[in-house]
């Protein structure tokens, strides 16, 4: 039993709150902020699955841009 309440089974960290890494969150401002032209309070006010979300979907547009880019010329 106390191996299980110290997350010995769990693959989270045990107990308290767990942050989201400083990095990553400056990070996908400057991304949102540098293709949207949002300001920070715009993107700071986003809940943080909605921000991730703006995140991975600029990240496809890009992808798909940047694909488009090598097919244009064929």
């Amino acid at each position: 039993m106390r191996a299980a309440l110290r997350g010995g089974a769990r693959r989270e960290p045990p107990g308290g709150i767990v942050t989201y890494a400083t990095d990553r969150l400056h990070e996908e401002i400057a991304y949102i902020a540098y293709h949207f032209h949002w300001s920070l309070e715009d993107i700071l006010d986003l809940e943080h699955g909605d921000r991730r979300r703006y995140a991975r979907e600029i990240a496809s547009l890009v992808t798909r841009a940047t694909e488009g880019f090598g097919t244009a010329g064929a």
